[in-house]
């Protein structure tokens, strides 16, 4: 395992971490893929599934079944064999073209391979004991996970029951000095959006020396305003986008972080290495296709209107959502649907304990939210 330099060390202790959180912050900056705080029965609750049938439907983990757009399975293919170079000129030619396309400098960009380091290790460098970590419930976990396992508080805040938004007063208001304010805009797990004129406040009333975290992974999926201008006029936000949601490279790992450079330069210290060249030239190249972001919104968008329709007509309700998955009131505890729906090969999304009879279901292609549909109208009736 890698050390933590001197200057680390020293940071953290000043944030009032002891000596023993070394050895986590560590295993957290080196853990790669494999996170040392999803342990067997935690992955069971996420989506990695062992022994999935060849024909099931996998609507539980927010994947784009389109995959890679033509253009960026295209520039993958052709620089396979150049996979023995790092080729770190195609990471800052991404950097360049998503700095470009958002109106920000280009060292306000930093690449990473999809969305959960930065968000991990935002939370590392920015939360504390006193400095917790303040997140929507139900939301995504992941961050609230990384600052548990170093030692961090975290302040869970419901969302707001109308609309599913988040409850960004209640959030200012949760604790004096937070450290890391986290917003997934749409939310995960629910799909919902938080208003553009919410995270206007939040910006401008959020406690002095907090930073706001930006999740943006599912913003193309929905018509709101990004948040990286809140970026290019230097306030304390960073934006966090990934390539594995509408462009489809889920496998092929590409996002990136979107800040100051001195927000940035607080996260870069836990992490090294060059990032997958694959992924760096999809996301470079869907970047440049002009059409893709509205066509696949409307692709997903139809499918997820037909099967909220579905239900809607079933009397089923839902969580409003402008996303690749909706949050579906079963009427009994989510678990217990979801073993239903896997007796019928089909693999739905995991519960929150905030929404115990509530499951997320991902959208699929037309094909799989048809089985979807028929397998619910079997088990519901």
């Amino acid at each position: 395992m890698n050390q933590l330099t001197p200057e680390q060390r020293m940071e953290i202790t000043k944030r009032g971490f002891s000596r023993r959180s070394f050895g986590r912050f560590a295993a957290l900056a080196t853990a790669g893929a494999t996170l040392p705080f999803y342990n067997e029965a935690a992955l069971a609750q996420l989506s990695m599934v062992a022994n999935m049938p060849a024909d099931a439907v996998k609507i539980n983990a927010n994947e784009n079944p389109l995959g890679p757009c033509p253009e960026a399975a295209e520039a993958i293919y052709g620089v396979i064999k150049k996979g023995g170079r790092y080729m770190y000129e195609e990471t800052f030619s991404f950097a360049k073209t998503l700095a470009d396309q958002e109106g920000v400098k280009p060292n306000y960009v930093q690449p990473w391979a999809g969305s959960s380091a930065p968000l991990h290790q935002a939370v590392m460098a920015f939360t504390s004991k006193d400095r917790p970590f303040v997140i929507a419930d139900p939301g995504y976990e992941a961050g609230e996970r990384a600052a548990k396992f170093i030692g961090a508080g975290v302040v869970r805040v419901p969302l707001m029951k109308d609309t599913c938004a988040h409850d960004v007063k209640a959030m200012v208001a949760a604790h004096p000095t937070p450290g890391l304010i986290y917003v997934c805009n749409p939310n995960n797990p629910t799909g919902s959006m938080t208003s553009r004129a919410d995270i206007e406040w939040l910006v401008k009333n959020k406690p002095a020396g907090s930073v706001l975290l930006l999740d943006e992974a599912y913003i193309h999926l929905s018509s709101a305003q990004p948040g990286t201008d809140f970026v290019a006029a230097d306030k304390d936000v960073i934006v966090l986008r990934t390539f594995s949601k509408l462009y489809g490279m889920a496998g092929l790992r590409a996002g990136a972080a979107i800040a100051r450079p001195d927000l940035l330069a607080k996260i870069q210290p836990y992490t090294a290495g060059a990032l997958p060249l694959t992924g760096m030239v999809g996301a470079n190249a869907s970047l440049k296709v002009k059409n893709l972001v509205a066509e696949r919104r409307k692709i997903i968008g139809d499918v997820r209107s037909d099967t909220l329709e579905f239900l809607s007509k079933k009397g089923y309700k839902f969580a409003p959502t402008e996303s690749n998955k909706f949050m579906l009131d079963v009427r009994m505890p989510g678990n217990q649907f979801a073993a239903k729906m896997r007796d019928e090969k089909i693999y739905i999304g995991r519960v929150w304990q905030a929404w115990p009879n509530h499951v997320r279901v991902s959208i699929g292609t037309a094909e799989e939210m048809a089985k979807f549909k028929a397998a619910f109208t079997k088990i519901m009736g």
